[in-house]
């Protein structure tokens, strides 16, 4: 075991050493519960690397009297599934359950997936799976539907320092940083215990006369984590969820936070653009006319530069919209508009508004009666635009907000004026 890395001879013995999930290893977490009552249900554990999910697994085991076999996803084919359930049917009629790990269970294809129904329904395995990716994409409903879905958590500050001192005890000496550095090199790892524990050893393999580094000198010891951020992922879609929500809800400084996660993480510039344009016509509209135009012009200002300058002008766009006042009115408008096409069918316009380019047209009284706006007082005629059949609809009502609040008066003046010219 000396000659095993750090993050190996600390591995917890046992489920209480798990630090982070006492949601899950608590006195009243669900798989404390699922242990007391002797019926550990078949889980998919969901979560980031380097907190627990290979070490849970196999102290389950341990405590349910269950063999342990562990396959990975990424090295495993379809005979090495067939093995590992003869196997476990044959241990099964010996007495002797079964506990299958499968470690990136989201890597295996949708057929291989379905493999594991059977024997997980009929208990010839007890399946805990592993996957960093959201299940509810990566899995097939078939298996969610016969798992339990746990989610772990990233490891907070007190976990990772918690982590930072079985490893000085295990040592049998204090890291060579000064308090800041500690901060800073539990920030690094990014909530990863794993990736903690290495750096750790890493620092503990200076001599021993090192003198305690602080936060600058240790980063350039140590190399910092790269972000969690896969573009085609989960995590694209959380952090631009996060950015657009930071933005509705007129936090310019998270929003900008969130924009530059998604830079720092290799986000293409272009997709955040387009996602602003999106913003500003669904969430703030008419209320500020000229959001569309900034958004476009940040878009077309990035086009121009490329980056790293042209990201300084999507910045600028970012907190224009934050900035700005909101209404989703176009948004609902357009979509109760939707709702009424599709309700009302094939509704022809009515006559007085048609054009009648023929004699025939004219003689079924196409544009009969039709009065130019332009030459009515107040260039309003008033008239009704919505078919024969349908009454006057109103999609659209503007908020009381920015530049909406003049549209309003707009429309209740023509409102009034075309009540009193259909009297």
């Amino acid at each position: 075991m000396e000659s095993a890395p750090l993050a190996d001879r600390l591995r917890p013995r046992l489920l209480a050493e798990v630090v982070g999930q006492d949601h899950l290893l608590g006195p009243q977490g669900v798989l404390t519960r699922m242990l007391d009552r002797g019926s550990l249900a078949s889980l998919i554990l969901w979560g980031p690397p380097g907190v627990g999910k290979t070490t849970i697994a196999r102290l389950l085991a341990e405590r349910a009297k269950l063999q342990f076999v562990q396959l990975s996803a990424v090295f495993s084919g379809v005979a090495d599934l067939k093995r590992a359930f003869e196997q476990a049917a044959q241990r099964r009629a010996e007495g002797q359950g079964t506990l299958l790990f499968v470690d990136e269970i989201h890597r295996f294809n949708r057929a291989q997936q379905d493999g594991f129904l059977p024997v997980v329904e009929n208990g010839t395995v007890t399946l805990v799976g592993a996957t960093t990716e959201n299940p509810s994409f990566a899995l097939n409903g078939a298996l969610l539907s016969r798992c339990q879905v746990l989610v772990l958590r990233r490891l907070d500050d007190a976990a990772l320092n918690r982590l930072l001192d079985r490893a000085e005890a295990e040592a049998g000496r204090g890291l060579p940083v000064a308090p800041a550095a500690r901060a800073v090199l539990c920030a690094m790892a990014d909530g990863d215990g794993r990736y903690l524990l290495n750096m750790a050893e890493q620092l503990f393999a200076l001599p021993d006369d090192t003198a305690p580094l602080d936060p600058a000198g240790l980063s350039d010891l140590l190399a910092r984590r790269a972000a969690l951020y896969d573009k085609d992922r989960e995590e694209h879609y959380n952090l631009i969820s996060a950015l657009h929500k930071s933005l509705r809800g007129s936090d310019p400084d998270a929003a900008l936070y969130w924009y530059a996660r998604m830079l720092t993480g290799g986000e293409d510039p272009r997709y955040i653009a387009r996602r602003l344009v999106r913003f500003a016509v669904e969430d703030i509209g008419l209320a500020d006319p000229t959001a569309l135009p900034q958004a476009l012009a940040a878009w077309e200002a990035y086009e121009r530069l490329g980056s790293p300058e042209g990201e300084l002008a999507i910045a600028q766009a970012v907190l224009y919209l934050g900035t700005a006042p909101k209404s989703n009115a176009a948004y609902t408008a357009l979509g109760e508009a939707r709702r009424a096409a599709r309700a009302t069918g094939s509704l022809m316009p009515p006559a007085h508004i048609l054009n009648a380019p023929t004699k025939l047209m004219k003689q079924l009284g196409y544009g009969a009666g039709y009065a130019y706006d332009h030459e009515a007082e107040d260039a309003f005629s008033g008239q009704d635009y919505f078919p024969d059949g349908l009454a006057r609809q109103a999609f659209y009502r503007p908020r009381e907000r920015g530049f909406e609040r003049e549209v309003t008066k707009r429309l209740a003046y023509w409102s009034k004026l075309r009540q009193e010219r259909r009297q």
